[in-house]
């Protein structure tokens, strides 16, 4: 009688946690899942022309906006630039902040003043994109930036000043590197959550076992951390190849589309004075359907084999038990 009362007292309490999740489901709806379906559909039809209301499907070919984006010279170049880009910030990225996460959560070495440490290394992250890109633009800037101070009168490494703004590479470089001292900080606090989270009687298992801290580093953090890993890789794979704010307002995609990023191509195909909804939908779901491979094959490959491995073992069980049990009931 006592189970059942139980029962039911869970039962009903259960629809307010359907009543605190309503909010978030007609946001996501609105504002997320609506878009989606639409930015599809768009891909598929004529849409184009400021205020344009009134577009019909596309006859013969309805593939014909994503072939003619698939054939543009400029969206390669720019689906080339994002993947180097989020490459060469990645990297550095993922390294200091692993880095960062040893030093802060190393048990034979007290680090004093840790709060301000995270903060400062934190608060990069927290500063507006357009800021960024006004400071930078202003550190570089040609003849008399603050950079070229540093490298012609300071250091003596160049005798003139260098146009950071002409150079594809440096210019690279320079959104590479905002990109990397923009989000290090959020990678390093998202590995110490994780450390603070494996159980620390491992840790005080290989204490006594002997093993040093690069030992426990390497054997012990990192395998515990591969979620934690595998969710910073994916996030950071979905910001890298959606990166629009700092190519746009650093150089506009220049110098000659150098940093020109599959963001701003669409942004361009959109909104500036060319107004090809459809075109820009269809790069839009390209880019979608390449994130989407992109995290599948990250799930694939970082996934935990043991526990693989152990449900097909199951699954083989629970098939060959009904195969037998298949077979008694024909005897």
């Amino acid at each position: 009688m006592k189970s059942a009362q139980s029962r039911i007292k869970s039962i009903s309490n259960a629809k307010y946690g359907y009543l605190f999740i309503i909010p978030f489901v007609l946001v996501y709806l609105i504002f997320h899942f609506y878009p989606t379906i639409y930015t599809t559909v768009l891909g598929f039809t004529d849409c184009k022309g400021l205020n344009n209301t009134e577009w019909n499907l596309l006859k013969g070919n309805i593939f014909a906006n994503y072939q003619s984006i698939l054939q543009n010279k400029s969206f390669q170049t720019a689906v080339k630039n994002t993947i180097v880009i989020w490459i060469m910030n990645f990297i550095p990225q993922i390294t200091l902040a692993m880095l960062l996460t040893a030093w802060f959560t190393a048990r034979r070495i007290t680090v004093k003043g840790q709060g301000i440490f995270k903060v400062i290394f934190y608060m990069p992250n927290i500063i507006t994109a357009a800021t960024i890109a006004i400071l930078f633009h202003a550190l570089f800037s040609y003849p008399t930036g603050p950079v070229n101070d540093l490298l012609t009168k300071r250091l003596g490494i160049l005798e003139g000043s260098y146009n950071f703004f002409i150079s594809k590479t440096a210019s690279k470089i320079i959104v590479a590197f905002i990109q990397f001292w923009t989000w290090y900080g959020y990678t390093m606090i998202i590995l110490i959550s994780g450390v603070l989270g494996i159980n620390p009687d491992i840790y005080e298992a290989a204490d006594i076992d002997g093993a040093n801290g690069v030992q426990i580093f390497f054997r012990i953090t990192i395998p515990n951390l591969k979620t934690v890993l595998l969710f910073t890789l994916v996030t950071s794979l979905i910001g890298g190849l959606n990166m629009f704010d700092i190519p746009k307002l650093y150089l506009n995609g220049g110098p000659d589309n150098s940093t020109k990023t599959a963001s701003v191509f669409i942004y361009e195909q959109a909104f500036s004075g060319k107004y090809l909804y459809n075109r820009a939908s269809a790069a839009s779901m390209l880019m979608f359907i390449v994130i989407a491979i992109c995290s599948a094959i990250l799930f694939y490959l970082m996934r935990d084999k043991d526990a693989a491995a152990l449900a097909k073992l199951k699954k083989q069980e629970r098939k060959a038990a009904a195969q037998r049990a298949k077979s008694q009931s024909w005897r």
